[in-house]
């Protein structure tokens, strides 16, 4: 599994819709060390209603199974809800 990846400032609805387009597992991990599969819808609710404040995520580490997922994520994380540079 890779490093976890520090999410700040993340529109929810965005972060959804990367979320199905990533291909292996993708896990939110609480500052308990708990891990919720984020593909699971369920797990999406429980997970992310405690970490949003105004519709937005304020902060949360994800970890990925796939790597390709993890780069996906983190250039969402920089770039906004495309997770691809500005021209």
């Amino acid at each position: 599994m890779s490093s976890p990846v520090q999410l700040h400032d993340v529109d929810v609805n965005s972060f959804l819709k990367v979320l199905d387009d990533c291909k292996g597992k993708v896990f939110l991990v609480t500052d308990e060390g708990d891990r919720l599969n984020l593909k699971s819808k369920l797990s999406q609710l429980v997970g992310l209603t405690r970490l949003i404040e105004g519709g937005k995520i304020a902060e949360a580490f994800v970890m990925c199974d796939d790597p390709e997922d993890e780069s996906k994520l983190f250039r969402f994380n920089l770039f906004g809800s495309e997770g691809k540079e500005p021209k």
